[in-house]
């Protein structure tokens, strides 16, 4: 395969050629615009840049998280790495990071955000875990033609942008089906910040489930917290200083779920004994901590290859035949939950 020239680039793109090789050379003096003509010129072209794949029949795409610490990220990434070993695609991670929190980040220039870094590394798809893109930011994309996946998105995305997620209602219900079931009615709901989409639909499984029981809602008994363990532990502190104290925790996350452990612990109490515990995701975590996790396992790995296959299918130009793929939850029945006392 002949190598493009930067004159047939640039004669593409509309622009000069020194332009073309500020921009490969990831100079700041271009607009963001112009970079997004040249981008889009040299994917048509195959242009094989500096540092990438030396195999033209080698895609590469970008993975793209809000942080990489913990198992949450450690699983999407080894999914979305498996399956793009089968399809023979290179990725590349890296953390979302503003130009303003991040004006000197490694390999980059100042001022550059996260669509700046992905367009600059000729990158020809991206998927994002946790991230949530900016309507300017998906714009650039499209201008460069670089299609977007994204996984457990924050909200709403556009119509077409394709999301990856899991069946987070049905979860939910499951969950606290589960804890009816067992006879608990004062059953406490932990979940994320309400303005995110994932923990909308959660929030609503618990209430659909409840419901389904004869049971109204008990405001008292529903807190939001932040996904982490202080925040777990912070959120049942408060659930069990009640004057009428739940007697099961239904915790959106296995994180905050393993903070809530500490809470019960100071407070004098056991787990399941005193009080039954269900967390969301399946982490390695919830396996470690003792008594083992009743859980709501998110198939993360799953998620990843599948948004990796998806990303694939649109370099294809396949038609999608939704741009919203939920994948399945499964509920996990281990140690930390009981029929009441």
């Amino acid at each position: 395969m002949q190598r493009a020239t930067l004159a047939q680039i640039a004669e593409t793109a509309g622009v000069s050629v020194s332009t073309v090789s500020k921009v490969l050379n990831g100079r700041d003096d271009v607009s963001r615009d112009t970079r997004a003509k040249v981008d889009s010129a040299l994917r048509r072209h195959r242009y094989v840049r500096r540092g990438a794949s030396l195999d033209p029949a080698v895609r590469t795409v970008d993975l793209v998280m809000s942080g990489l610490d913990g198992s949450w990220p450690a699983s999407v990434a080894s999914g979305m790495e498996a399956a793009a070993y089968e399809a023979r695609v290179h990725v590349s991670i890296h953390v979302a990071r503003s130009a303003r929190s991040a004006p000197h980040a490694a390999g980059g220039t100042a001022g550059q955000d996260w669509v700046d870094r992905v367009l600059e590394r000729g990158s020809e798809g991206v998927v994002l875990g946790l991230v949530e893109p900016a309507s300017g930011q998906l714009a650039r994309l499209r201008q460069a033609d670089v299609p977007c996946v994204v996984i457990d998105p924050l909200s709403d995305p556009p119509p077409d942008v394709v999301s990856v997620g899991t069946t987070n209602w049905a979860g939910a219900y499951e969950a606290t089906s589960h804890l009816l079931q067992r006879g608990h009615r004062r059953i406490a709901l932990v979940t994320g910040p309400p303005d995110h989409l994932y923990a909308r639909a959660r929030t609503a499984g618990y209430h659909s489930a409840m419901a389904a029981a004869g049971l109204g809602p008990a405001p008292e008994l529903i807190r939001n917290g932040t996904y982490d363990r202080a925040s777990g532990a912070e959120q049942v502190r408060a659930l069990l200083a009640l004057p009428e104290p739940p007697t099961a925790l239904f915790i959106c996350s296995d994180h905050m779920a393993i903070g809530g452990y500490e809470a019960v612990s100071e407070a004098g109490l056991r787990v399941p004994e005193d009080i039954s515990v269900v967390g969301f995701d399946d982490l390695p975590e919830a396996r470690w901590v003792s008594p083992a996790l009743t859980t709501v396992r998110q198939p993360l790995k799953e998620m990843g290859g599948s948004a990796l296959r998806t990303l694939v299918r649109l370099l294809n130009g396949d038609e999608l035949e939704t741009p919203r793929i939920e994948l399945a939850t499964t509920l996990v029945v281990r140690d930390s939950t009981a029929p009441l006392r």
